[in-house]
Order: structure tokens, then sequence, then C-alpha cells
């Protein structure tokens, strides 16, 4: 992931993909993104939502090849508390496109374990990704 940049109380994170086999790979869609935490680790609050700003394309992967998505978080504290609840995170729950297993990405931040939604995330592009 690269470096935070933030703006009028959010904050944008780039999630890279990186293809570490041997064999070319695709990758189509959003991937599937919240924040979670504890012990075991679970999911907080609702999964980020289809930012559909940027369409969807198949992004062919070779090896090493990278692929990006860009993960907008609003502050919690833009919130009530009563609707947000605060609550502490500790990684980014990631999965890719079209996968059912995670990958769990340290990520210190606070969420919202309410029903306040605070990600949305973009579809895969190609190259490693940049700030807006």
């Amino acid at each position: 992931m690269s470096a935070r940049l933030g703006a009028a109380g959010s904050v944008y994170q780039v999630i890279d993909f990186t293809n570490i086999s041997q064999t070319t790979c695709t990758l189509y869609g959003y991937p599937g993104v919240s924040l979670a935490g504890g012990t075991p680790v679970r999911q907080i609050g609702p999964a980020a939502t289809r930012n559909t700003t940027t369409p969807r394309a198949l992004v062919t992967l070779a090896p090493r090849a990278t692929g990006n998505a860009l993960l907008r978080i609003t502050d919690a504290g833009n919130y009530p508390a009563t609707q947000c609840h605060p609550t502490a995170a500790q990684y980014l729950q990631v999965y890719p496109p079209g996968q059912t297993t995670p990958m769990y990405v340290s990520y210190n931040s606070t969420a919202c374990a309410g029903t306040v939604g605070i990600l949305s995330v973009s579809a895969i592009q190609p190259g490693p990704g940049s700030m807006p």
C-alpha cells in the first residue's frame, strides 16, 4: 500500500495488487474492502461502497506487474457517535475481485461499528496507484 493523503474529512489509500505468480492473471471489477480488528479478527462496520467514477475494465497482470484501487476513508468523527459507534480498527480486510479469501493489511484507524459507511473504493486499474 502507498502513503495516505488527507482531504476535507477523508483520507485516500492506494491498494496495490501485485501478481507474484509466474503466470499472467486478470482482475476485473472492485475489491471488497472493510476495516477489521479484534481477536479473532472480524469486520467492523459496512464494507466499502463502489465508487463508479472509473469504469470497470479487465486488467491483465504479467508476472510482477501491479494493478491498483483507490480507497477513500471518511473520518469517523464526521458522524454522531450514536450512529457511528466509533471502534478501533487494526486492519484493512481486502478481497481481490472475484475472490473469497481476504488478505489483512495492518492499518490503524477508527471505524464506525454501526450502520454508517465510511469507505468507498474504485475499480481495479492497471499500474501502481497514485493519489488524487
